[in-house]
C-alpha cells in the first residue's frame, strides 16, 4: 500500500518555480499510482486549475479548514519559501502545520544563513514542526546543520527533478550562427546584463553569436516595478551594440517549448548574481539536456559542476564569461566532453526518480506513524 499524499504549495496556473515544481512532482507521483492530492495557495479568489487541486487556501481565510484538508491525508508535503504563505515573512504556515496530526515533510527551496530574527523564529519553528526536512543540495543540507539546531537524521537531500530533455545534440554548420541561451522568470539578480556585456565581448568570433533571454518577467516584479529590468537589459544591449543579436522571448514557455528551445542551443548560460543560492532548477534542466553550461560559482553550481560537467566563473565578471563561451564556441572537444560529463548524471535528475526518493521517505514516515498510533480493542 501507498500513502496518501497532499502537497501544500502554490500551482499552475500561477507561474513560480515552486508551482512547476510541485505541478512537476504531482505529475511524476500519479504516474507511480501514488495517492496525490493538491491544496494550492492562492493570493486572490481563482478557479479550480486541474482535478489534483481539492482545495485552494486563499491566504488567511478559514486556515482550519484548510488544516481538515491536509489532515485526512496520511502525508503532508509542505513546499517552503518565505514570498508563497501569508503574513509576514509567510508566518501563516505556522498556523497550517501546527495542528497537522500527520507526518509533515518540508522541502526548504530556500536556506537563509542570515535571516532575520523574524525569519529565524518562523524558520525554527518550522523545523521543531516538521518529521523530515528536504534540501535539494549537500550545500543547502550544510546551511541548515550549520545554522540551526536540527537533528540531522530528520534531513534528507533529494534532488530538483527535470523533465527528460535529452536528445542527440544536432551539429552546427561551419557558418551557423552559435546560440547562448538563458531562460527563466526575469527579475534583478539573474545577471542577463553581464551576459549581454560579455556578448559584446565576442563579437570579432566568426560566426558572431547571438543569446536568446528566454522568459517573461516574475508576476510579482512586474505588479512592483512593472518590466524596469527588462528595460534596463534592452538600454544595455543597446549601448553595447548588440541590440540585433540579443533575443528577448518574453513569454512563460510551457515544457515542450521550452525542450524544444533548450535542445535548439550550443551552450547554456547561468549568470546568476547570487553568491547563496543553494537549488536551482534551470542548473539541473540544463545539465539533465546534455547542454555545455556556464555559470557563476553559486553553491549548486560549485556542487553540480566542479567536476567538469559545466565552466564556472566569478560573479559580475563580463571577462570570465566570454572566456569561458569562447572556448565552448569554437573548441568542440571541450563542449563534448562536458556534454559526456552532465549525461552522466542526468538519470538521477528526472522526475521519475526524484518522485520515487519522495514516496519511499513518505511511505517511510507514515509506516512509522501507523506503528506508533495507539491500538484500543474492543472487549
Amino acid at each position: 500500500m501507498k500513502p496518501e499524499i497532499a502537497i501544500l504549495s502554490t500551482y499552475p496556473p500561477t507561474q513560480c518555480g515552486i508551482a512547476t515544481f510541485s505541478q512537476s512532482l504531482v505529475n511524476a507521483l500519479l504516474r507511480q499510482d501514488a495517492k496525490v492530492n493538491v491544496v494550492r495557495l492562492i493570493d486572490e479568489p481563482s478557479y479550480r486549475p486541474s482535478k489534483a487541486v481539492i482545495r485552494q487556501h486563499l491566504a488567511g481565510h478559514e486556515l482550519s479548514v484548510t488544516r481538515a484538508v491536509l489532515n485526512r491525508h496520511d502525508v503532508v508535503i509542505v513546499q517552503h519559501e518565505f514570498g508563497i504563505f501569508g503574513g509576514e515573512d509567510g508566518e501563516e504556515i505556522l498556523y497550517l502545520i501546527s495542528e497537522i496530526h500527520v507526518p509533515v515533510i518540508v522541502v526548504m527551496h530556500t536556506v537563509l544563513t542570515t535571516p532575520t530574527e523574524h525569519q529565524r523564529f518562523i524558520f525554527e519553528r518550522i523545523i521543531d514542526r516538521a518529521d523530515a526536512l528536504v534540501t535539494m543540495t549537500n550545500a543547502g543540507r550544510d546551511n541548515l546543520l550549520n545554522h540551526y539546531e536540527v537533528d540531522p537524521e530528520r534531513v534528507h537531500v533529494i534532488s530538483h527533478g527535470s523533465a527528460d530533455l535529452r536528445s542527440e545534440n544536432l551539429k552546427r554548420t561551419d557558418n551557423a550562427r552559435p546560440t547562448i541561451l538563458t531562460w527563466g522568470l526575469l527579475s534583478e539578480g539573474k545577471g542577463i546584463e553581464w551576459g549581454i556585456d560579455a556578448l559584446a565581448l565576442l563579437a570579432d568570433l566568426n560566426p558572431k553569436p547571438r543569446y536568446i533571454v528566454a522568459g517573461q518577467t516574475h508576476p510579482k516584479v512586474k505588479a512592483r516595478e512593472g518590466e524596469r529590468y527588462r528595460n534596463f537589459l534592452l538600454k544595455r544591449a543597446t549601448d553595447n551594440g548588440v541590440i540585433d543579436d540579443v533575443e528577448f522571448v518574453d513569454s512563460y514557455l510551457e515544457s515542450e517549448a521550452l525542450k524544444t528551445l533548450i535542445q535548439s542551443v550550443d551552450v547554456i548560460l547561468l549568470p546568476y548574481d547570487s553568491q547563496d543560492q543553494v537549488t536551482s532548477g534551470v542548473l539541473v534542466e540544463a545539465m539533465v539536456a546534455g547542454k555545455p553550461i556556464v555559470s557563476t560559482r553559486f553553491p549548486h553550481a560549485i556542487e553540480l559542476l566542479s567536476d567538469g560537467s559545466g565552466s564556472l566563473v566569478d560573479q559580475f565578471d563580463p571577462r570570465g564569461i566570454a572566456d569561458a563561451l569562447q572556448l565552448l564556441l569554437t573548441d568542440q572537444a571541450q563542449a563534448s566532453q562536458m556534454r559526456i560529463s552532465s549525461g552522466e548524471k542526468a538519470e538521477s535528475f528526472l522526475w521519475s526518480a526524484v518522485s520515487q526518493d519522495y514516496l519511499e521517505l513518505a511511505t517511510t514516515l507514515w509506516e512509522k506513524n501507523l506503528a506508533e498510533v495507539p491500538r484500543f480493542v474492543l472487549r
